[in-house]
C-alpha cells in the first residue's frame, strides 16, 4: 500500500512539473530598436558570398552608441555625424598586414557610392598620432578615402563592449540610422559587385 502511494505521488509530481514548464511564458523574440533598417534577412545572406563571404548578417540589427573618434584635423566627430548614409565602417592601423592589403579595395569601393547616401568610414588605430596612417593612404594613393583615427585608442574599449574590436581589420556595416546590420573580421576584397548591392539596401 505505502509503495503504491509512493507511486501514485510520483506520478503527481511529474504532472505538476509538466504543468509548470507546459504553461511557462516563452520569452519573446528579440526585437531591432524601431529605428533599424529590417532589409531581408535572406536577401543579405545570399549577397554575402564570395569576396565577401565572411560578412556575418546579424538576425536582428542593433542600435550602436555614437562611437567617438577624430578627423584628420584632430576635431572630434561621432557615428552620429553620419546618420542619413549607409556606413561601411572599417578600423585598421598602418602595422596590420591584412589591413594594408584591403586598404586600396575600400579606396574603390568608396568611388562607387554617391557621398550623399553611403561612405566607407576607414578609422586608423594607428596610437601617437596620425601621420603614420596620412603617409600610407598618400603612398597607396588613397584619395576617395577621409583620414580618420583614434589616436588615443578611445574606441577599443567601445567596441570590445560591442564584441567586436578583438583584432584588426573589422568592419561594421552599418545602416543610415546608425545601426548595425553586419560586420566582418579580417580582411576581405571589399570592391565587388555584390557589395555594392548591399549598401545600396541601406541607402
Amino acid at each position: 500500500m505505502t509503495r503504491k502511494i509512493g507511486f501514485i505521488s510520483a506520478i503527481i509530481a511529474l504532472a505538476c512539473i509538466a504543468l509548470f514548464w507546459g504553461t511557462r511564458p516563452q520569452p519573446a523574440p528579440i526585437a531591432a530598436a524601431p529605428q533599424c533598417q529590417m532589409v531581408d534577412r535572406a536577401q543579405l545572406n545570399a549577397l554575402a558570398v564570395g569576396e565577401i563571404a565572411g560578412l556575418k548578417v546579424l538576425d536582428v540589427p542593433r542600435l550602436l552608441p555614437a562611437l567617438a573618434f577624430e578627423d584628420a584635423t584632430g576635431a572630434p566627430i561621432s557615428l552620429a555625424n553620419f546618420k542619413g548614409k549607409a556606413v561601411l565602417m572599417n578600423f585598421w592601423a598602418t602595422w596590420c598586414a591584412p589591413c594594408r592589403e584591403e586598404m586600396p579595395a575600400l579606396d574603390a569601393l568608396q568611388s562607387t557610392f554617391n557621398p550623399q547616401h553611403a561612405q566607407v568610414v576607414a578609422i586608423s588605430m594607428d596610437v601617437g598620432g596620425i601621420d603614420k596612417p596620412k603617409k600610407f593612404l598618400d603612398e597607396i594613393r588613397a584619395t576617395r578615402l577621409t583620414l580618420y583615427a583614434d589616436p588615443k585608442g578611445q574606441m577599443i574599449k567601445q567596441l570590445k563592449a560591442l564584441g567586436r574590436g578583438t583584432g584588426l581589420p573589422t568592419t561594421l556595416l552599418i545602416d543610415k540610422n546608425g545601426c548595425e546590420q553586419g560586420f566582418l573580421l579580417g580582411a576581405a576584397n571589399w570592391n565587388n559587385e555584390n557589395m555594392q548591392k548591399i549598401i545600396k539596401l541601406f541607402e
